[in-house]
C-alpha cells in the first residue's frame, strides 16, 4: 500500500513537471556570431548565402554571408551531407554549435547539425563567379545581382552607416528633421533641368493640370527648408532629388540624394563653414569606426592612397574659399577678369569628385527680392517667398552635401553610379 502510494505521488510529479527537450537554436546574424566571446558550444541558427564551398575527405568546409559584416562565418560539417545542391550562391538554413576555432584566421566556426538549402543557384549560369574580381563597369549591367559581390555590399554598408551618422549629428547638433517634398511647383536651382510631373495616359485630364499648376520632381529642399527656417531656427532635410541632365559622366546622376541644412539668425558665412566641416568630420570618424573593413576594402582594391588622403582632411582644417575670395584672387591672376555682383556663397571642391558642399547666406532683403522678382516676371508666384521676408524675417543661410559625392570622396569610387544602389541618368533606368 505504501509502496503504490509513493508511486502515485512519482507520476503525479512526472505529469506535471516539463519534459526535458533540446533548447531551440537561437537565430544570430553572421556578424554576432563573429563577435561572440568564448563560444561554447551554444546551440544556433545562421541564414545566409554561400560565398565559398570546399570538400575534403571527412569534412566539407562552407563560408555563408548574409550582409551583416563583410566577414563570413565559415561552417564546418560532415562529409556525409549532401553537398549536390551546395553551390556558390544558393541560400541555406545552418543549424548547429557555435564553437571555438583551432583555426588562428577566424575565433569562431559553426560546427553544422543541420543544413537546409533555401534556394538552389546554378553556378554555371550565375554572372558572379567563384573567385573572380568583377571590375565595377562590369557589375553595372547587373544592377539586381552586384549587391552581392563584396566590393558593393561594403559600399552599401558604408553607405548606410553614413545615412545614420548624418542623421545622428543633426539630431546631436539640435536639428529639426523636415521632409520637404519630392513633387513640386519651385524651380530651385533655375536652371530648367526638371522632370515634369503628369498622370499616365489613362487618367489625364483634358487640358488641365492635374495639380492646377506645372509640378515637377524636386531639384532641392531649399526653398521648404527657408519655409520652415521662419519656425524652427536650425531644420535639414535628407532625400532624394532630380536633375534632367543629358550626361552620362562619371560625376553626374539624374537621381541622387542630398542634405541639405538651413540656419536662422546666421549673419557670416564662417558660421555655415563651421557646420559643413564638422558634419563631413563627424560623419567620417564615425563610418571609420563601425565599418573598418568595409572601407579598407575599397581603399585597397578600388583606391590605394585614398586612406592617407582621408586622414589629411580629417586631421586638417579645410580649405573654404567664399566667393569673394575666389573672385579677388582670379582679379589677381587676370587683368581681364570682369568683376561680377558680389554673392555671399561659399562652395567646398573635392579634387577628383567636384563639388561636395555649396552654401550661401539668403538674401533677406524684402525691396531687394521685390525688385528683382518683378524683373523676372515672378513676383506673383513666388508672393509667398516675399511674405517669408514680410513677416518676422531673419538672417539665414544654407547648404547642401551631395551624398554619393561624399561616399566618392570618402571611399575613392571613382564613378558615382556605383556607390548608389540602383543608378539613373541618360538611357538608363534599370528596374
Amino acid at each position: 500500500m505504501l509502496t503504490a502510494r509513493y508511486l502515485l505521488r512519482a507520476l503525479r510529479f512526472c505529469s506535471s513537471a516539463p519534459c526535458p527537450r533540446h533548447k531551440p537554436s537561437a537565430k544570430l546574424s553572421v556578424r554576432d556570431a563573429l563577435r561572440a566571446q568564448n563560444p561554447s558550444g551554444e546551440r544556433v541558427k545562421v541564414q545566409g548565402w554561400i560565398r565559398s564551398i570546399r570538400s575534403q575527405k571527412e569534412v566539407l568546409f562552407l563560408h555563408v554571408n548574409d550582409g551583416s559584416s563583410l566577414e563570413s562565418l565559415q561552417v564546418v560539417a560532415e562529409s556525409s551531407f549532401d553537398s549536390r545542391e551546395l553551390a556558390f550562391g544558393s541560400s541555406v538554413e545552418v543549424q548547429g554549435q557555435l564553437i571555438k576555432s583551432p583555426s588562428k584566421r577566424q575565433n569562431v566556426e559553426l560546427k553544422a547539425e543541420k543544413i537546409e538549402v533555401i534556394g538552389n543557384c546554378d553556378a554555371k549560369a550565375f554572372p558572379i563567379k567563384y573567385k573572380e574580381r568583377h571590375p565595377l563597369e562590369y557589375m553595372r549591367q547587373y544592377p539586381h545581382l552586384r549587391c552581392r559581390t563584396n566590393v558593393l555590399s561594403s559600399i552599401l554598408r558604408v553607405r548606410s552607416e553614413a545615412t545614420a551618422a548624418i542623421h545622428s549629428f543633426f539630431k546631436d547638433s539640435g536639428f529639426v528633421h523636415i521632409h520637404t517634398p519630392i513633387i513640386t511647383s519651385n524651380d530651385c536651382e533655375g536652371a530648367g533641368e526638371l522632370f515634369q510631373v503628369e498622370p499616365s495616359s489613362k487618367i489625364k485630364l483634358p487640358e488641365e493640370n492635374f495639380f492646377n499648376v506645372p509640378a515637377f520632381l524636386t531639384v532641392s529642399g531649399q526653398l521648404h527648408l527657408e519655409v520652415m527656417s521662419g519656425a524652427f531656427t536650425q531644420v535639414f532635410t535628407f532625400g532624394p532629388t532630380f536633375r534632367a541632365e543629358n550626361s552620362q559622366t562619371r560625376r553626374h546622376l539624374a537621381e541622387f540624394y542630398m542634405v541639405e541644412a538651413e540656419i536662422s539668425f546666421v549673419k557670416s558665412l564662417q558660421d555655415l563653414m563651421q557646420v559643413m566641416e564638422e558634419l563631413f568630420k563627424a560623419t567620417t570618424v564615425t563610418v571609420l569606426s563601425n565599418c573598418p573593413e568595409d572601407v579598407e576594402l575599397c581603399h585597397k582594391f578600388i583606391a590605394p592612397g585614398q586612406k592617407d588622403r582621408l586622414e589629411h582632411m580629417l586631421k586638417n582644417n579645410f580649405l573654404i574659399i567664399s566667393y569673394t575670395e575666389a573672385v579677388e584672387i582670379l582679379k589677381q591672376a587676370s587683368q581681364n577678369f570682369t568683376f561680377t555682383p558680389e554673392v555671399a556663397a561659399v562652395d567646398l571642391l573635392v579634387p577628383g569628385v567636384g563639388e561636395l558642399f555649396g552654401g550661401s547666406l539668403r538674401e533677406e532683403r524684402y525691396h531687394v527680392l521685390e525688385q528683382r522678382l518683378a524683373r523676372l516676371g515672378l513676383k506673383e508666384a513666388y508672393q509667398w517667398y516675399l511674405d517669408l521676408r514680410q513677416f518676422g524675417s531673419v538672417p539665414h543661410g544654407g547648404f547642401g552635401m551631395g551624398f554619393e559625392r561624399y561616399l566618392q570622396c570618402i571611399l575613392g569610387v571613382e564613378n558615382i553610379k556605383d556607390v548608389i544602389p540602383f543608378p539613373r541618368f541618360t538611357h538608363s533606368c534599370l528596374l
